[in-house]
């Protein structure tokens, strides 16, 4: 049986919207926010700082000030191990998380990638919802996200993400044949979430 879904999504097409609304229709858990919320717990540090650097790589000068720091706490006796909020350390976090989540069961989680990290389940069903470029543009206005940042952001999360995939998973994003379906968000959220729980039910029924 199915028990866990993940959901990568391209930034825009609603991902977030539709893996809570699947998470309401079948009464599991939701992991978008929460893994945010639960690696800053374990980072301890301001959930803010985690999501500006989630599925993405360290900026140079913050690996330049990362290497520079380190290495001056190094040398020193009176101090405790510098501990840094960086790419690596969220990964792991983000990795020890989602396996811990998967094997509670009935999940649903976005993003980060947690499609690679449980890619060999039988449980899990990964998909991965896209959107052309300007129905992600005009989803984002509607949100709330302000006309002059909006077609920045559009034109530059999905290569942070596709930039971070690469480097710890040494793929290209999106990796195609990993994913059970790609599902197209413009045909409407209520389509799109009818789709997931279809596919579901029809994995189920092949696996009895």
């Amino acid at each position: 049986m199915i028990s866990v879904l993940t959901i990568e999504r391209e930034y825009g097409c609603g991902g977030g919207d539709i893996a809570r609304q699947v998470a309401e229709r079948l009464g599991w858990t939701l992991w978008d926010q929460r893994l945010t919320s639960e690696i800053a717990i374990m980072s301890n540090c301001d959930q803010s700082q985690v999501k500006k650097r989630e599925e993405r790589l360290d900026p140079l000068y913050y690996r330049l000030l990362k290497s520079v720091m380190r290495g001056s706490f190094e040398g020193s006796l009176n101090v405790h191990r510098l501990s840094l909020l960086d790419a690596d350390s969220i990964f792991h976090c983000t990795q020890e998380l989602v396996l811990r989540a998967a094997s509670a069961g009935h999940c649903v989680i976005v993003g980060r990638g947690s499609q690679h990290f449980l890619r060999e389940r039988s449980d899990t069903i990964r998909v991965f919802l896209y959107a052309p470029r300007g129905d992600k543009i005009r989803r984002l206005l509607a949100s709330g996200v302000s006309e002059a940042e909006v077609e920045h952001l559009v034109d530059t999360v999905d290569d942070e993400r596709a930039a971070f995939i690469e480097k710890y998973f040494h793929i290209e994003w999106p990796d195609r044949p990993l994913y059970h379906a790609m599902l197209n968000t413009t045909f409407g959220d209520p389509v799109v979430i009818d789709e997931i729980l279809s596919l579901k039910k029809a994995i189920e029924d092949r696996q009895r």
